[in-house]
């Protein structure tokens, strides 16, 4: 994996993740266990998984929008 996508995936789960925390003010607990839900924690840990909320055109309103749908998916099963 070339050093450039490995940046550009941790820039897309930092991206995530500090959105779901500034939508999410009053419910940091549970953004904190969805992002470990997806995430996975310690050998499992994965931010690749972030990508399934990305598109080929790099639109991050879009992406966000998607993280929004699965988050809310997420608390509302």
């Amino acid at each position: 994996m070339a050093v450039g996508t490995k940046h550009r995936q941790q820039q897309t789960a930092d991206l995530c993740k500090e959105h779901l925390r500034l939508k999410n003010p009053s419910n940091l607990g549970l953004v904190d266990e969805f992002i470990h839900e997806l995430e996975g924690e310690g050998k499992n840990q994965d931010i690749t998984r972030w990508s399934q909320f990305a598109d080929m055109k790099d639109v991050k309103e879009e992406m966000l929008k998607r993280l929004d749908v699965a988050f809310e998916k997420w608390l509302n099963p």
